[in-house]
């Protein structure tokens, strides 16, 4: 059974993604597009891109055509940094918010449907033992890269 989990883990965000994609593509979001929008908004205004590049899982120049897009439909806006002009901070604009509202309201309802049949006692036990095998996972990538690779 240990060898599934794995698998299972590792299933579960394309899954959940895959769902939140096929619900939010009639407000003509594209899956970077939402995810971009909504790290941000979870994140708050005004971070630099390569701190929300890094919150996302991307690198930044791959961000930068998808904030000219969001840029383009009026959902965001890049500012120039103070202390340093070549860096850009990123700004919802009012216009994101009743997008962003409806994106948080789609994924409350299936987070509640991937949850079903499962007790807010299972989903604290559940949050615990994730928090554990990624604090070990976290441990091991610590370690492999302060040692040579063999």
């Amino acid at each position: 059974m240990a060898s599934t989990i794995g698998f299972r883990i590792a299933r579960l965000p394309h899954l959940w993604r895959s769902i939140l994609d096929r619900r939010l593509a009639p407000l003509g979001l594209t899956q970077t597009r939402w995810v971009t929008l909504y790290h941000l908004w979870r994140l708050g205004e005004g971070h630099p891109q390569c701190d929300l590049a890094r919150a996302i899982g991307v690198e930044a120049p791959s961000l930068v055509r998808t904030l000219g897009q969001l840029e383009e439909q009026g959902l965001v806006e890049r500012r120039a940094c103070d202390n340093d002009r070549r860096s850009k901070r990123i700004y919802l604009t009012p216009a994101a918010m009743p997008l962003l509202e409806e994106i948080d309201k789609v994924a409350q309802q299936a987070r509640k449907e991937m949850f079903a049949g499962l007790t807010d006692e299972n989903l604290e036990q559940l949050n615990e033992w994730l928090a554990v095998i990624e604090s070990n996972g976290l441990a091991i990538q610590a370690r492999d890269q302060d040692s040579p690779a063999s």
